[in-house]
């Protein structure tokens, strides 16, 4: 996370569902979703967006052990998620919240610490990165490396990037072994 606040389990938001009801959803929300750093490259192409709203949802995903329905509702409700790629979008909430112990199995080996010790924010980059390195072989593995670096930064703690980056690396040689030999 950013320096300049930590989110953790306390942290949530009451949520109504679609229909109106009283009946409410309780969804974590990490606080940089309100004010992420800004890439410097300008305007964010829908990919992009589409990716930033997957790390918020697969953190809610794991710190508030929401169901993918009831975060992927909260989602779209936020500001600007009309500008995303939603069909992106829910191919990466879902098929990574589905095939989590699968992506977690090519992930650990690569780790130097337990996962308990990732934060929740570098775990879902890393998981979107897995994800789109295995499923998404129309993006390339230096794109997929490049745009989670970004999101670890945007979003994650300080140095987060830089371990993100090391592990998706080392991910990308086992399941892109051509592509990476080209590069």
């Amino acid at each position: 996370m950013n320096s300049e606040h930590t989110p953790n389990s306390s942290d949530s938001l009451s949520a109504s569902t679609e229909t109106g009801s009283a009946e409410s959803v309780q969804v974590h929300s990490p606080a940089p979703a309100a004010a992420p750093r800004k890439r410097s490259s300008g305007k964010a192409s829908a990919r992009t967006r589409a990716r930033e709203f997957a790390v918020q949802a697969l953190y809610q995903f794991i710190v508030g052990k929401n169901v993918p329905g009831d975060v992927d509702q909260f989602t779209r409700g936020l500001s600007g998620f009309n500008k995303a790629d939603s069909v992106h979008y829910d191919l990466l909430l879902y098929g990574v919240s589905e095939q989590s112990k699968e992506l977690d199995a090519l992930i650990e080996p690569l780790l130097d610490r337990p996962f308990a010790e990732i934060s929740p924010i570098e775990r879902s980059v890393m998981w979107i990165g897995a994800y789109e390195l295995k499923h998404c072989i129309d993006v390339p593995c230096k794109v997929v490396i490049n745009e989670c670096i970004e999101l670890a930064k945007e979003f994650g703690g300080t140095d987060g990037h830089k371990y993100v980056n090391a592990v998706l690396n080392g991910l990308a040689h086992q399941l892109r072994a051509l592509e990476m030999q080209r590069r």
